[in-house]
């Protein structure tokens, strides 16, 4: 039997030092990709991947995602660019449409995000082909502009796939006439990952493309302890963060505005009034924790995170929800 494709993504844990050791041997034992996230204001993604682009030899980096807001279209291309120096042909940009309120919460107005992720893409690949150009599009604009490249380096075009965390069925759909890959989110059930390739494939046969034109990885969170209770603990407080911090996600899963409401009030916002967190997750059963997190004991977690395969991913990323875990994480998926 073939070996199952398997990837590892670091949000704001564990720090990150220790994400690249965690890099390294996710390397050793096999696995296909490494991702770093942005959504937070909590840790960067490029710093950490640099460090793994110098510390690895094989295995894919991948931004799972950041955002297509704070950073234009030509820095995005020249940190890509410069990553691609250090880590030759091993690179995904992982692009998102972020969200509010910490876009608002920056001065970010964030308008036609369907059109911008386009553009975007387009505008980020001609500069990674080393095109020199103008564009004038309905919301991104470059003029006259190419990337210089380092001195001494030969100019030859880059190869970095761009993958788009979708989540939103417009999104899905879009991102799929031109996107080399859908990233899709955390936090979902495997019946939303049902749901989200059917979009996708409408979108995908809108352009003259089949599933098969495009890479369809699961972001899944993950909390993992040889004792299943407290792994349930750890992820019933992550989907209780969630629900609170990031509506958008929450209601692309399905929860009734009634228990996001419920959910809101005990929070007292967010972020939260002092014991708010811990009161909120009362009202999140287990049930609940293991319908959008895998979480549990190993076994328990590699049977959750199969059905999202089986629901039609490409295959399983999973994203360390405790520090503590992360090694074990690593091991266990290794036997995926």
């Amino acid at each position: 039997m073939a070996r199952s494709r398997v990837g590892i993504c670091f949000l704001d844990r564990p720090d990150p030092l220790r994400q690249v050791r965690a890099a390294k041997l996710a390397e050793e034992r096999g696995f296909e990709s490494v991702w770093v996230c942005e959504t937070r204001l909590a840790r960067d993604a490029f710093t950490i991947m640099g460090a793994m682009a110098a510390n690895t030899s094989r295995i894919l980096l991948g931004t799972g995602i950041v955002n297509s807001w704070t950073r234009g279209p030509a820095l995005m291309a020249l940190t890509f660019a410069t990553l691609d120096e250090m880590a030759p042909g091993r690179t995904i940009c992982g692009l998102g449409a972020y969200w509010d309120p910490l876009a608002y919460n920056q001065g970010i107005e964030r308008t036609r995000p369907l059109t911008q992720m386009r553009e975007y893409t387009e505008v980020f690949r001609r500069l990674m082909n080393l095109e020199r150009f103008t564009y004038e599009g309905e919301v991104v604009k470059v003029r006259d502009i190419e990337l210089d490249l380092g001195t001494g380096r030969e100019r030859l075009p880059m190869h970095c796939p761009v993958y788009i965390g979708a989540t939103g069925p417009q999104m899905l759909e879009s991102s799929a006439t031109y996107a080399d890959g859908i990233l899709l989110n955390a936090m979902m059930s495997t019946e939303y990952t049902r749901n989200a390739i059917g979009l996708i494939r409408k979108g995908a046969e809108k352009a003259g493309r089949t599933l098969e034109d495009l890479q369809l990885p699961q972001l899944i969170s993950t909390a993992m302890d040889d004792d299943g209770d407290k792994a349930r603990d750890m992820g019933r407080r992550i989907v209780t963060m969630y629900l609170g911090q990031q509506p958008h996600i929450a209601q692309a899963s399905g929860f009734s505005a009634d228990f996001l409401g419920q959910i809101h009030e005990v929070l007292g916002g967010w972020p939260p009034r002092p014991g708010g967190l811990d009161a909120a997750m009362k009202l999140v059963d287990d049930e609940t924790v293991t319908r959008f997190v895998v979480a549990g004991t190993p076994d328990e977690c590699l049977k959750l995170a199969r059905g999202y395969v089986e629901a039609g991913a490409t295959y399983a990323i999973p994203l360390v929800v405790s520090s503590e875990s992360t090694e074990q994480i690593i091991e266990v998926f290794a036997e995926l």
